[in-house]
């Protein structure tokens, strides 16, 4: 039997391949059946940074070591003819300073006669388009996030609240973890002093992956002090008010950044690898800073995009925190001229009991201008008044005081009590104060066991009497509010026997939101005297019954006489 002959299929023209694509500035080569190189044109050779001889005979792979190579699409396109684009990457011989290049590949199956002569494949370099594509990715994903930190972050007056809602919205779309330091502020706490170069902050939110969340908890949680040496990122970042980027796994700075040598060993432990320092200013002051780490295979921070978006983002955060601190004060200020304003109220005599209330709308809540007094009047009679400036804060407490301080003069004429609000009316209105406020004056005299009295906008006051099923709303006719010069006032006379208890209140005790205020105010009429007479304890039962639905500042102030 005659042997088969076997012979290697032609190869192309070199010269005729030469004169067809040798100028294209697309990278071209022709690979046979076993897909080895038989002709790379001179754009490719560019491409590849090897001489065109070097590529004839050897396959992609010996050519290219450290290039995807899609060796199983090119043998699709052999067997069944159909051509494909394929994208392919890796580095060539040319020195790049690109990690990662990519190419799109047009293959197609040569043939002659009908016999399968290899493959063509044309090359294009896309790997700036590639980064731009995924830049602008990058850039309208952080636009969207920037739009989401408007109702993210700062979304209470709270320094502590805001700096974590910082660190939350940061991971894991820019960090694996984030921490938020803060300088101590001036706020009347004694602090322990930190040791001569070193800078204290106050860590004041944390967030991380995870995998992170045990080892940044060993380093400092919430709430604690953090030492930085000077030459420190923290520090570094805050004295200049720039971004300091950091290599935690190679920069020698990292230890002390770290503060110790141990933490800096723990961040290269778990895989940290990169951090970024940008500052929290606000009103041209520094405030404190945010880091940013990353991890693992998160790429590490450079100078462009996630920085500008995380200072960005630093920069809208710490007006919120300027704010948080603003108010703080602000709530300080007015809260200690409202306490010395609402102190326990003494006794006009010894046949007068007394007690009152006071319970801001939460511990976030802006001070009012609730106040509450007792004044003795000649004759063994006694005023008692309520009242409420419109507003909240510094100012409402500001104009709290005044009224107080001019009814308590006006009380001294020993008028009735629509005329000493007539009067109060029009003094406030040539003061220029320029906050209304509502009052109830009572005037309980114990001889005759009435009590007058006369409402500027405020709700009624409540006779509780001894062994009664229920409380008794003052039916009274109501004037406009201090401060409008409106006038109009009238007294109204109640019994009010020894005994009974006179209370007053402010409209935060009653009135709720989509509720009518006579339904409110009617609720009150089911209070009655405790068991053990106690006027203390009839305050704690209106905390209970009351308080916790409350959407304003309550102040009650409770009365009785004894009798003659």
């Amino acid at each position: 039997m005659q042997a088969e002959e076997h012979a290697d299929p032609p190869r192309p023209d070199a010269a005729a391949l030469a004169a067809l694509i040798g100028s294209s500035p697309a990278g071209v080569a022709v690979f046979d059946t076993e897909l080895r190189y038989v002709y790379v044109n001179p754009a490719l050779e560019r491409l590849n940074g090897v001489p065109a001889a070097a590529h004839l005979g050897r396959s992609v792979a010996e050519v290219l070591p450290d290039m995807d190579v899609r060796t199983d699409v090119m043998r699709q396109v052999l067997a069944d003819g159909r051509s494909r684009e394929i994208t392919t990457s890796g580095q060539t011989w040319v020195d790049s300073v690109i990690e990662r290049r990519y190419w799109r590949v047009a293959l197609h199956r040569v043939e002659e006669e009908g016999r399968v002569r290899g493959l063509i494949g044309i090359a294009q370099e896309v790997t700036a388009t590639r980064d731009q594509r995924d830049e602008l990715r990058r850039a309208r994903s952080y636009l969207a996030l920037l739009d989401n930190a408007a109702v993210s972050i700062g979304t209470t007056l709270d320094v502590d609240a805001t700096c974590q809602e910082l660190a939350e919205f940061m991971v894991p779309v820019m960090a694996d973890a984030a921490v938020v330091e803060m300088i101590p502020q001036d706020d009347g706490h004694r602090r322990r002093e930190p040791p001569a170069g070193v800078l204290r902050l106050r860590r004041a939110g944390v967030a991380s992956t995870p995998e992170l969340a045990g080892i940044l908890a060993r380093f400092g949680e919430s709430g604690s002090d953090i030492d930085y040496q000077e030459d420190a990122a923290v520090p570094r970042c805050l004295a200049a008010d720039e971004p300091v980027i950091e290599n935690l796994a190679g920069d020698e700075r990292s230890g002390r950044a770290a503060d110790a040598a141990e933490r800096a060993a723990a961040y290269r432990a778990v895989g940290l690898h990169s951090a970024v320092v940008v500052p929290l200013t606000a009103r041209g002051r520094p405030l404190g800073a945010l880091s940013l780490l990353r991890a693992g295979d998160s790429p590490p921070f450079t100078e462009g995009l996630d920085v500008v978006v995380a200072r960005t983002l630093a920069g809208r955060a710490a007006v919120d925190v300027d704010h948080a601190y603003r108010y703080a004060h602000e709530h300080h200020v007015a809260r200690e001229l409202q306490r010395s304003l609402l102190a326990e109220p003494r006794g006009p005599d010894p046949g007068i009991e007394i007690a009152s209330l006071y319970l801001p709308a939460g511990e976030g809540a802006v001070v009012g201008g609730d106040w509450f007094d007792a004044i003795p009047l000649k004759g063994g009679r006694h005023m008692k008044v309520m009242g409420d400036v419109m507003g909240h804060g510094v100012e409402a407490a500001v104009a709290m005081s005044n009224y107080r301080s001019m009814l308590r003069l006006m009380a001294e004429d020993d008028l009735p009590p629509h005329r000493v609000l007539a009067r109060l009316d029009k003094a406030v209105e040539q003061s220029g104060l320029d906050r209304a406020a509502t009052c109830l004056i009572a005037v309980v005299d114990r001889r005759e066991g009435v009590c007058e009295v006369a409402s500027a906008g405020h709700p009624p006051p409540v006779f509780i009497d001894p062994g009664a099923g229920h409380a008794r709303v003052a039916r009274m006719p109501v004037g406009p509010p201090l401060g409008t010069g409106l006038g109009g006032y009238t007294t109204t006379v109640v019994p009010c026997a020894p005994g009974t208890v006179l209370f007053m209140y402010t409209d935060g005790l009653v009135e709720r939101r989509g509720e009518d205020i006579d339904v409110s105010i009617g609720r009150l009429t089911r209070l009655t005297l405790p068991a053990s007479g106690r006027l203390q304890d009839l305050l704690d039962e209106v905390v209970d019954r009351f308080a916790e639905t409350a959407e304003d500042d309550i102040a009650v102030l409770v009365s009785r006489s004894r009798g003659y």
